[in-house]
């Protein structure tokens, strides 16, 4: 099945007759079968779907971290199937930033630290390692907080320190896989106000996977994954549901 982006603007991401499939033993377990996706630079994409439904590994190709077995992933204009391991690490640290369920800071290492850390991979100065991280905690409203350490902070507080890991390359995409899935309600609209903030004054790309209806609802477009395809149906709703 095929969908297109609803935005008038080109696709950040495109997918094309993505096959992935794993082995268990001698058996070969289809995943993703022949999916098509595009998204559009700008778009806040949502994605639903139950668990097994490929969402996780459609979430990994598209972020670089997998490849698929036959097909085309293209983001922001480079066909990243085709890199070298060397290549896509180098390509993954500029252009992506990952959002996850749990905050995974380093417990040890202050909230400046830990939005630091993508930084190590690049070559900017000191100087400018600095610059960014402050202006990453300023748009996630924690530059009061940048010499607390993760247990000083709250769950909110953590994965806002999260969001500015994931923002301090300035990347192209940023990945969010459940990211409001370990968070009360209220801290939830909290974190998905500023996604959605994000999507909307800074014009990043966002793909979110996620199990809550009202977070996805946040996107500008949702779509339910079923047996390693897209629908953007009622009736996949209603599976999900």
């Amino acid at each position: 099945m095929s969908e297109t982006d609803s935005a008038g603007n080109g696709p950040m991401v495109e997918a094309r007759g993505v096959v992935r499939t794993f082995r268990r033993g001698r058996t070969a377990v289809p995943v993703l079968r022949g999916l098509d996706l595009r998204i559009a630079d700008g778009e806040f994409l949502s994605l639903m779907g139950p668990s097994g439904s490929g969402k996780s590994t459609l979430l990994n190709l598209v972020a670089g971290l997998d490849r698929p077995n036959e097909g085309e992933v293209v983001v922001g204009g480079a066909p990243i199937h085709r890199l070298s391991e060397r290549r896509l690490a180098a390509w993954r640290a500029r252009n992506i930033g990952f959002v996850f369920q749990f905050s995974n800071l380093l417990a040890g290492l202050t909230a400046e630290k830990n939005v630091a850390l993508p930084l190590l991979l690049t070559s900017f100065s000191g100087a400018e390692r600095k610059r960014r991280v402050a202006i990453a905690l300023e748009i996630v409203g924690l530059s009061d907080r940048a010499r607390h350490r993760p247990r000083e902070l709250s769950g909110g507080e953590q994965q806002r320190v999260g969001i500015a890991r994931a923002l301090v390359n300035d990347p192209a995409l940023l990945v969010c896989d459940e990211p409001t899935g370990d968070l009360d309600r209220k801290t939830s609209g909290e974190i998905l106000d500023l996604l959605a903030a994000l999507n909307r004054e800074q014009g990043k790309t966002i793909l979110m996977v996620t199990h809550d209806p009202e977070a996805a609802a946040r996107g500008s477009r949702t779509l339910h994954m079923l047996d390693g395809q897209l629908s953007a149906t009622a009736e996949a709703e209603a599976v999900v549901a």
